[in-house]
């Protein structure tokens, strides 16, 4: 997911934050076998679980580009 998601999100200018969650036991337990998952903030986006379709996530990221944080 890392190769596909951070150059549409470079391209939005989105800053992504990559979360170990094997590395957390709450959200080991939140997430279980669904990892990858892909978030905007606390929503998630549930078309995101083990593959990423490019066109709905570059379509997303340009129509949510006002509400998610901008990359520096």
């Amino acid at each position: 997911m890392r190769a596909e998601v951070g150059p549409l999100a470079t391209a939005a200018a989105v800053a992504v934050d990559e979360i170990d969650v094997d590395g957390d036991p709450a959200l080991e337990a939140r997430w279980g076998d669904r990892v990858p998952v892909l978030l905007a903030g606390e929503r998630e986006l549930f078309l995101f679980h083990y593959r990423v379709d490019r066109t709905v996530l570059t379509t997303y990221l340009a129509s949510a580009a006002d509400q998610v944080p901008r990359a520096p």
